[in-house]
Order: structure tokens, then C-alpha cells, then sequence
């Protein structure tokens, strides 16, 4: 591990030390590393650098909205490949929230969000992006059967 000695103000110093008791950082080197991380996972996700990616799509919507709910399973449907998991949730008795995971190329992950929070009745939504390394080796494929064994 390297040491890195940085200077800023006081003012930045005092804030930050409030932001490091505030989240329940050990120290602020754990609270450093985390905010460079982030920076760099930004830098990732900017358009032709990161090709894969997970993502977490969340979204309040009217689920008095005529087909709204069905057109929201349809495009998860038709993107099983990028669709890994919803939650769905009775917030009243208008709203619903569904959060869905997707892991895919950038590209097909950002499509199908935005195609999710662009149906007419989406209320709310947001899309948390975080670039990763996936080995594509057609392992998780539809269609590609493989046991794994279990001990």
C-alpha cells in the first residue's frame, strides 16, 4: 500500500471530518479510498470505456396506468438476457416501486433502463451503473446448459 500526503483547507478538512464520523468511516483513509473509487467508477461509465456493467433500475410508478405494468414485464422479457432479478412493491394504493437488476454490455443495460423509465405513468426512476470486468465465455447464455456441481 502507498502513502499519499494531500493538503486542503480547513474548511474542506472540517467537512470532510464530518463526513467521515457521518457515514462511520474507521479513519479517512477508508473514506478517501471510497470517494476515489467512486470517481474512477464515473470515469468508467462514460460513454466508449466501460463495456460491461450491473445496474440497478428503480422506479415508482401508477400501476392504474392502462398496461403499464405489463409493458414494464414485456421489455424485461424481451431483454432476459441483460433482466436478472426484480423486487416489486405495494407502496399505496396508486403506487408501485420495482427495482430490477440488469448485468450486461453497457449499452444494452443503459437501452433497457431507459426504455423502463420512459413508459408513460413512470413517475419517478433511476439507474445506478457500476462498470465491472465480465469474462464473457457464453457461460451464463440463454440456452448454454451447464451443471455445476454442489458440495
Amino acid at each position: 500500500m502507498r502513502r499519499l500526503t494531500i493538503s486542503v483547507d480547513d474548511d474542506l478538512a472540517d467537512t470532510f471530518d464530518q463526513l467521515v464520523a457521518r457515514k462511520g468511516y474507521l479513519n479517512r483513509s477508508e473514506a478517501f479510498r471510497d470517494l476515489v473509487r467512486k470517481a474512477l467508477d464515473e470515469a468508467e461509465l462514460a460513454p466508449g470505456r466501460a463495456q460491461w456493467c450491473v445496474a440497478t433500475v428503480s422506479y415508482v410508478y401508477d400501476h392504474h396506468e392502462r398496461q403499464l405494468s405489463n409493458r414494464l414485464t414485456q421489455i424485461q422479457h424481451a431483454h432476459h438476457n441483460v433482466a436478472l432479478a426484480t423486487l416489486h412493491v405495494h407502496l399505496d394504493h396508486e403506487n408501485c416501486l420495482e427495482t430490477v437488476v440488469l448485468k450486461g454490455r453497457m449499452s444494452d443495460v443503459r437501452a433497457t433502463a431507459d426504455g423502463m423509465i420512459a413508459q408513460t405513468g413512470v413517475r419517478h426512476g433511476s439507474v445506478h451503473l457500476v462498470p465491472v470486468e465480465i469474462h464473457d465465455d457464453g457461460h451464463h447464455q440463454p440456452g448454454h446448459s451447464h451443471i455445476h456441481p454442489h458440495r
